[in-house]
C-alpha cells in the first residue's frame, strides 16, 4: 500500500528515494491538477519550476506531464530557478498557480512539492487540505502525457516566454 502523503507548510516534502519518489510526486501532481480543475481552471496556465537538488529538473518534468495530461497549460522553467522568481512568474504570466520542486531549507537529501496560488503566494491551509484529499492512493489513477508530446501540443512557445522572464 502506498504511503499516505501529508502536506505541511506550502506542500509536501520527503526524503529522496525513500518517500519522495516519481510515483508519489505524480500522485501529488494529480491531486493538485484535480484541485485546480475543480476550481474551474481547466486549460489555464500553471508555472512549474525547480531548484538545484538531485533530479529536480526530472521531477519538474514529471509534474508537467501530469498537469498537461489533465488539460492544464504549463510554463516549465528550463533551468533551476529561485523560489521568488517562480512566484513572480505566476503573476507576470497571469497563471492560476505554480508548483516549485524544492525542499527549501530542509536537508539536501530531501525534496519537495511546493504549491502557489494565482498571486504567487501560499495556498491557505484549507486549500492544502483540499489538494491533499484529491491525491489518488494509487499511481495507476494518475493521468500522464510524455513530456515530448506535451511540449509539441501546447507549450513550446510558452517555454520561450518564460525564459524571457528568467533572463531579466
Amino acid at each position: 500500500m502506498p504511503k499516505e502523503i501529508r502536506f505541511g507548510t506550502d506542500g509536501w516534502r520527503g526524503l529522496i528515494a525513500e518517500d519522495y519518489t516519481f510515483d508519489n510526486l505524480r500522485r501529488c501532481a494529480q491531486g493538485f491538477a484535480s484541485y485546480l480543475i475543480d476550481k474551474g481552471h481547466q486549460n489555464k496556465w500553471v508555472v512549474v519550476g525547480y531548484d538545484r537538488r538531485f533530479h529536480s529538473e526530472n521531477f519538474a518534468e514529471a509534474v508537467a506531464e501530469v498537469l498537461s495530461a489533465n488539460g492544464l497549460q504549463v510554463y516549465l522553467t528550463d533551468r533551476a530557478t529561485p523560489t521568488p522568481v517562480i512566484s513572480y512568474s505566476v503573476v507576470e504570466k497571469k497563471a492560476v498557480a505554480a508548483v516549485n520542486i524544492t525542499a527549501s531549507h530542509n536537508p539536501p537529501t530531501d525534496n519537495g512539492f511546493k504549491v502557489r496560488d494565482s498571486n504567487g503566494g501560499a495556498i491557505d491551509p484549507d486549500g492544502l487540505m483540499e489538494i491533499e484529499a484529491r491525491i489518488p492512493e494509487l499511481v495507476s489513477s494518475v493521468k500522464r502525457i510524455p513530456i515530448a508530446e506535451a511540449e509539441k501540443e501546447a507549450w513550446s512557445s510558452a517555454l520561450t516566454q518564460l525564459q524571457s522572464i528568467l533572463s531579466n
